[in-house]
């Protein structure tokens, strides 16, 4: 696969994330909104809610990810954001009880979904992503990057759905170290600028 371009999401590329989020699946109902809501927000939300959010959200500055292409065509996404935009985040008792800092630190970074669209995956694209998403976090006056993967190895199984967070290995691969754990497959990998 030749080096993907990654590129962050902004409203002119608004029709390239619609073809990554696709149809169907999860990313399809979700528009990584899953972090942004909490509770009573999340339950009531519906798909076009969802997607509407995040085409608002590409006027944030910065954006709220970015986008992989392969020879031009739209093929991935990560989200990548100060930690303080995360509402679930800022009130999981995994981040709140095992961090153990200010949640309303803006210089925390956090990498939260992947999504490959399917012909694209199995080929390193979510390692490209990962590194696009810490050197665009750097360039925007982070000081940490954290993430919460999923750690397949304790796990008998893991569906494809659950990997919308990233596996283990994919951060432990980028230099990032497990700081805390919440359950067996809950680890929480922080990255220092």
């Amino acid at each position: 696969m030749p080096d993907p371009v990654v590129l962050p999401l902004t409203a002119e590329r608004w029709d390239d994330a619609v073809a990554v989020f696709g149809t169907r699946g999860d990313p399809a109902r979700c528009w990584c909104q899953w972090f942004r809501m909490r509770g009573a927000g999340w339950k009531g939300a519906r798909t076009a809610s969802n997607r509407a959010a995040l085409q608002v959200q590409t006027d944030d500055d910065p954006p709220p990810g970015l986008l992989a292409y392969v020879d031009g065509e739209p093929a991935g996404w990560v989200a990548v954001a100060p930690r303080t935009g995360y509402e679930r985040l800022r009130h999981s008792p995994k981040v709140v009880r095992t961090v153990g800092e200010v949640l309303d630190d803006g210089s925390i970074w956090a990498v939260t979904c992947f999504v490959v669209r399917t012909g694209f995956r199995r080929r390193g694209l979510a390692g490209a992503l990962l590194d696009a998403a810490v050197a665009f976090a750097r360039e925007h006056g982070a000081r940490v990057v954290e993430g919460y993967p999923v750690d397949v190895a304790s796990r008998t199984s893991v569906s494809s759905s659950e990997l919308f967070h990233g596996s283990l290995t994919l951060f432990t691969g980028a230099g990032f170290a497990e700081v805390a754990r919440h359950g067996a497959a809950g680890p929480v990998v922080r990255l220092a600028l």
